[in-house]
């Protein structure tokens, strides 16, 4: 029997005046669909809180009708996390922004969920600080999608994922429960870290509302290079005498193969900082604490690398501009939309020493499958983290093309884990068994069931309750 949903919307409708609420015509077509390229979803509404009591309010409400609900933010995700469900309402935290405190002596800053990272990232800067995480979607990506998806970027191989920036957070349960955790304090052992079991669940377990941040001293200077190198085997011993003779300065080390950097420089247009043409291309960028001492080193290592002959050709910044027009290069994969149109997004992590063998086979096999299929190799593989942009020139419908199950199978082959940074959402739910075990697995399900019995918050994204925890 279909579920009356009239009363649960009477009682929002109530509770979230004006522009608080929207539905029917008045829907928005950003909150149809996320960046994943599924097709796109009306929500049964849209509610739009402006505090976090506003949002434990509109669980609550949703809760009490037993109406399914999917929190929204920038919607920039690649696997479908904030994907709207039909019957489902969105919970948009597009109102919850601003920065709350900054506070120097704890080196902290207190955010609410709907921030755009690039405010954050300004924020810190202007305050004297840094904040590290950084990608490609930083002007329009929340502060709580980043905490939702674990999100990584461009600066883990220094600073880690977007976990180890969290000190505190505020979330609101399934029920509609406030829980504010917003610790300051580096060292803070007291009981079971709570805050843990919700950065990267991907809004099922709870809706995250404020966060306290760990800032970073801002970089006295920014030292970086873009790199020909020969083949894989010198991107490995390049990586190892950068972490051996830059040691804690090595703050990036990004991989691009051929096909991505024809993509780019040719299909995109970005303009090439290098002559001619080579196996490889790597970024590399140092953070240092003083110009007069750091910048001659960084030069000094980047000429021994050349002279020891495993690097061919480098274009090495002179000041912030080059910085920025290198990392403009590796930052034109967000351009791949307008130039390719729907495609397939992979996020994967593998053995770094296996990365150019599993460049090889999959693109191999994709095409033996497709001749038509197109495949472009990039990442972070510093941290072991390896982007694939995939599709398939003679189907109309990328998403039901075989391109994923054959990336996945290949990163199953290869020991890898098929999401590194992105989540899992809906896209990547049916190969998650492919990198965690049958027990993991069942244990993620009686946590999703512990916190959330009736299945409302972002239902059927990750992990589903098992059928025995379901409600009569």
């Amino acid at each position: 029997m279909p579920l009356d949903t009239a009363p649960c919307l009477a009682d929002l409708v109530a509770a979230f005046p004006g522009a608080a609420f929207l539905s029917g015509a008045d829907l928005p077509a950003r909150n149809f669909h996320d960046t994943s390229f599924l097709p796109d979803v009306a929500p049964l509404a849209v509610v739009r809180p402006a505090s976090p009591e506003e949002v434990a309010e509109a669980v609550r409400i949703c809760q009490a009708h037993g109406v399914p609900m999917v929190p929204q933010g920038g919607l920039t995700g690649l696997a479908g996390g904030a994907h709207p469900i039909a019957g489902a309402v969105a919970i948009s935290l597009e109102r919850m922004t601003g920065i709350e405190e900054i506070d120097p002596a704890a080196a902290t800053m207190t955010v609410r969920a709907g921030t755009p990272l690039e405010v954050i990232q300004k924020a810190a800067d202007e305050a004297g600080f840094f904040i590290p995480l950084d990608l490609g979607a930083r002007g329009s990506c929340h502060i709580g999608g980043n905490i939702g998806t674990n999100a990584g970027g461009n600066r883990v191989i220094r600073y880690g994922m977007t976990r180890e920036m969290i000190l505190g957070l505020e979330y609101v349960l399934p029920d509609g429960t406030l829980i504010s955790g917003l610790n300051k304090m580096i060292k803070n052992n007291a009981g079971y870290d709570l805050k843990q079991l919700f950065i990267g669940s991907e809004g099922t377990l709870g809706i995250v509302t404020r966060a306290v941040l760990r800032m970073h001293p801002k970089p006295g200077c920014v030292n970086a290079a873009l790199c020909g190198l020969k083949s894989y085997d010198d991107v490995l011993a390049l990586l190892a005498a950068a972490r051996r003779g830059l040691g804690p300065m090595l703050s990036a080390f990004e991989v691009m193969w051929p096909d991505y950097w024809q993509m780019v420089t040719q299909t995109v247009g970005t303009r090439s900082p290098l002559e001619g043409t080579h196996g490889l291309y790597v970024l590399l960028e140092a953070q240092g604490l003083d110009e007069a001492i750091d910048s001659p080193r960084f030069m000094a290592w980047i000429e021994a690398q050349y002279e020891a002959g495993v690097i061919e050709d480098a274009a090495i910044s002179q000041s912030l501009s080059d910085v920025r027009d290198f990392w403009g290069v590796r930052d034109a994969c967000a351009e791949f939309q307008t130039v390719l149109g729907p495609h397939c997004a992979f996020d994967i992590g593998l053995p770094v020493a296996k990365m150019d063998d599993f460049s090889r086979a999959c693109r191999a096999r994709l095409i033996e499958a497709m001749p038509e299929s197109l495949s472009v190799y990039y990442g972070h593989i510093g941290d072991g983290n390896l982007h694939i942009v995939a599709l398939d020139r003679a189907a109309a419908d990328q998403a039901a093309s075989p391109i994923s199950g054959i990336v996945y199978d290949a990163v199953r082959q290869f020991g890898g884990t098929v999401s590194a940074e992105h989540g899992i959402g809906l896209l990547k739910k049916p190969y998650l068994g492919y990198t965690r075990s049958d027990r993991e697995l069942a244990l993620m399900a009686r946590i999703k069931a512990a916190l959330d019995p009736k299945g409302l918050l972002n239902p059927g994204k990750v992990i589903d309750r098992p059928a025995s925890e379901s409600p009569e």
